[in-house]
């Protein structure tokens, strides 16, 4: 049994009545009484607060640490301007996939990575194994602590805690050192639910204030928790990748259908080009597509999916959506079989359920 974690919101999840379950060795709620239907639904309708402390963060220091992480990303960040972030998945020199990350922008001497929860340590002891020259590494995982507000109410709730003017914080681009009801916080325009939204991060003695004064902000704009069960959901209404499921050390961003994040004409040289490089030339036999279910099944993650008699691959990620009232998955299929019609199939303990292929983002907000 490894280590019992909670963060620093854990009493506040118990005083909402939240189910807490464990998440890779996180004590976090997955729901709370209202649901995750309704979860789901005061996200893209109104607002939602969301404890994602156990997500890790690496800070990557010196003179060197752009053209380290050159080396070591997939995507280019050559002209990544200070206050911006950018997305990549991190790969083995098979093209497997380490991890997909955000990259803060500090300077060019100072960045902060923003790494899944799971894949903290080993992360920063790869980040170790493959760094040189005027590098410094820090794992600040354990100092922070980050809460996700996502919906189309965030910025009012959170522009009444912040003399910064959030509206001139665009996608993808961050602030540090921003007060936030008194609390040093970093806020950045991100989030994994495909509605606009802001991630805070703050040290962990200024958590429970910022979470307090959150909450009290948002209390008249309709503001309510949101667990684990609901952000799955809205990142795949919202076709994001999640590790384990779309990416893995067996899956690389290609056959993930994220060319965009992978410059494989970049100048400097990166961990997993030359072998992305030919996968790109030769092809590959799984790649993923978007499924809607024809009938009442639930496509759970690894069920196999056919077409015809032939099975041509399988689930990464499946639910219910209640944004658009169907069943949707996203699935590794043999490209060459998914290419040829949009029918499938998709075997639910041995009963065969009709399904189509269809195009992702299932869901994209308006704005």
């Amino acid at each position: 049994m490894g280590e019992v974690k909670k963060t620093p919101f854990y009493d506040k999840h118990v005083a909402l009545n939240g189910k807490i379950i464990d998440y890779n060795g996180w004590q976090l709620p997955v729901q709370f009484p209202q649901g995750l239907v309704e979860e789901v639904h005061d996200t893209r309708n109104r607002a939602t607060i969301f404890d994602v402390s156990h997500m890790g963060e690496v800070s990557v220091e010196g003179k060197d640490a752009e053209a380290y992480l050159q080396k070591i990303l997939t995507n280019d960040i050559s002209k990544l301007k200070d206050n911006a972030i950018i997305y990549s998945p991190v790969c083995y020199s098979d093209g497997g996939v380490v991890d997909d990350i955000l990259v803060y922008r500090h300077n060019i001497e100072s960045f902060f990575l923003v790494v899944n929860a799971a894949n903290t340590d080993k992360d920063y002891e790869w980040f170790q194994e493959n760094s040189f020259g005027d590098v410094r590494l820090q794992n600040l995982s354990s100092e922070y602590a980050q809460i996700a507000l996502q919906g189309p109410n965030s910025e009012e709730i959170l522009q009444e805690l912040t003399d910064v003017d959030l509206g001139e914080i665009k996608f993808y681009n961050f602030r540090a050192d921003v007060s936030v009801a008194g609390v040093n916080s970093i806020v950045s325009r991100t989030g994994y639910t495909g509605e606009d939204g802001f991630e805070i991060y703050c040290k962990n003695d200024g958590a429970s204030a910022l979470w307090d004064a959150v909450w009290e902000a948002g209390e008249k704009k309709e503001l309510r928790p949101a667990g684990l069960g609901a952000r799955d959901v809205l990142r795949l209404e919202a076709s994001l990748p999640l590790y384990g499921h779309e990416l893995s050390k067996d899956l690389t961003p290609l056959q993930a259908g994220l060319n965009r994040f992978v410059a494989l004409d970049k100048t400097v040289a990166f961990n997993g080009q030359e072998a992305l490089k030919k996968q790109k030339q030769e092809g590959f036999n799984r790649k993923l597509f978007g499924l809607e279910m024809l009938e009442r099944g639930v496509p759970r993650e690894d069920y196999p999916v056919k077409s015809g008699e032939e099975e041509i691959g399988w689930i990464s990620s499946g639910s219910f959506s209640p944004t658009l009232g169907k069943f949707i998955a996203m699935a590794f299929l043999d490209p060459e079989v998914a290419g040829q019609g949009e029918k499938v199939s998709v075997l639910i303990r041995k009963r065969i359920y009709r399904a189509k292929i269809t195009k992702m983002p299932f869901y994209r907000r308006d704005n």
